[in-house]
């Protein structure tokens, strides 16, 4: 490890012992009737020096020296406290979570996360853990930690499917509940004949094993109306909202409710379509 990222990552850490971290929230909605099912978590770190930095940047440095599972047990607290705040608020949706694989390799993590929830009452079963499919490649050999979280309630995703290698013998093997189809796929849905072709087949065999599809990166009004022609499950994505602050969620989902009408049957006026994707 170089200078730089000794510095970032001693900065991280202080970060996260300072509270300086903070979660924003992604809607995902059913593609069916436009009502909100999920919540994802994302971290965010605003650096007083470098701005906003992604994740991308700071959680591998947080996987490879040790931090990561202070880092996702910050997330979790944080995320199913806000789970009260909504529910007691009388707003009803489940919360899904990014997890690293290498969290699954510590024995007593879902005995962890079950304690968590117990603690701040909020059922298990509302809780969703989010892994990428390039980081499943060694959770074959973590089968049975990954079936004592099912076994508890806990949901199982595989985000950004179709970007790894072993996808197929992921889902047949191991207890998933939800697949998140990779936003590349998603881009050319309108248009790309090939990635129609790609699409359907991951729905199609979703569904098959009884697993629900989520569709990433929807930003315009073409690639819903796609999705829903092909039987996508859940979709989220700028066209219906950019991360939010856990306060304007709410307010979201009271906004959506009207403006789902317009957007599965958008007028023929392109500019009045093009509004309604610059106003998600």
């Amino acid at each position: 490890m170089n200078a730089k990222e000794r510095r970032l990552l001693d900065e991280l850490e202080q970060a996260l012992a300072a509270g300086a971290l903070r979660l924003a929230y992604q809607p995902k909605v059913s593609v069916a009737d436009g009502s909100l099912v999920r919540v994802e978590a994302l971290v965010r770190w605003a650096h007083p020096v470098l701005g906003d930095v992604p994740p991308g940047r700071f959680v591998p440095l947080a996987e490879e020296h040790g931090l990561i599972g202070d880092l996702t047990q910050w997330a979790l607290r944080t995320a199913l406290r806000q789970w009260r705040e909504w529910h007691a608020a009388g707003l009803d949706t489940d919360i899904a979570v990014n997890i690293s694989a290498i969290s699954l390799e510590q024995l007593d993590f879902p005995d962890l996360v079950e304690r968590m929830c117990r603690a701040l009452n909020v059922p298990t079963e509302r809780l969703v853990l989010e892994l990428t499919e390039g980081a499943t490649q060694p959770l074959i050999k973590l089968m049975d930690t990954l079936t004592r979280f099912r076994i508890k309630g806990v949901g199982l995703a595989i985000d950004d499917f179709g970007t790894g290698y072993s996808g197929l013998i992921q889902l047949r093997k191991l207890p998933f509940t939800e697949i998140k189809i990779d936003r590349q796929f998603v881009t050319g849905l309108p248009t790309s004949h090939d990635d129609q072709v790609i699409v359907r087949s991951v729905i199609d065999l979703a569904h098959g094993l009884g697993l629900a599809v989520t569709a990433e990166g929807v930003e315009t009004v073409e690639q819903l109306h796609a999705l829903r022609s092909l039987g996508c499950d859940l979709v989220q994505g700028y066209l219906l909202a950019h991360p939010l602050e856990a306060g304007e969620l709410i307010g979201w989902a009271s906004r959506h409710k009207r403006r789902w009408k317009l957007l599965v049957r958008p007028p023929e006026d392109p500019h009045l379509r093009r509004r309604l994707e610059a106003n998600a």
